[in-house]
């Protein structure tokens, strides 16, 4: 379970740098897996029009923190 977090969190961090890059320059590659979270989620929540920038560097952050805190999660201690 500890590497799905950590997996999940890998993917929240470059959806997340992804779209922000998107924003300040163009993407270059992986547009259509990277730049899910700015095609299908910021146009349905009026409350983030105009906060793109922000909410892209929100969403790696949250990434980053799920990948540190399942880092520090114990993992099990043996076998099953």
């Amino acid at each position: 379970m500890r590497n799905a977090i950590q997996l999940l969190g890998v993917v929240l961090t470059l959806q997340g740098l992804s779209g922000a890059i998107d924003h300040l320059a163009v993407q270059p590659f992986f547009s259509v897996f990277l730049n899910a979270f700015n095609r299908f989620v910021l146009p349905r929540i009026d409350a983030l029009d105009g906060h793109e920038l922000l909410a892209n560097l929100a969403l790696a952050a949250v990434g980053l923190v799920l990948v540190t805190v399942a880092d520090r999660t114990p993992g099990r201690a043996g076998p099953a």
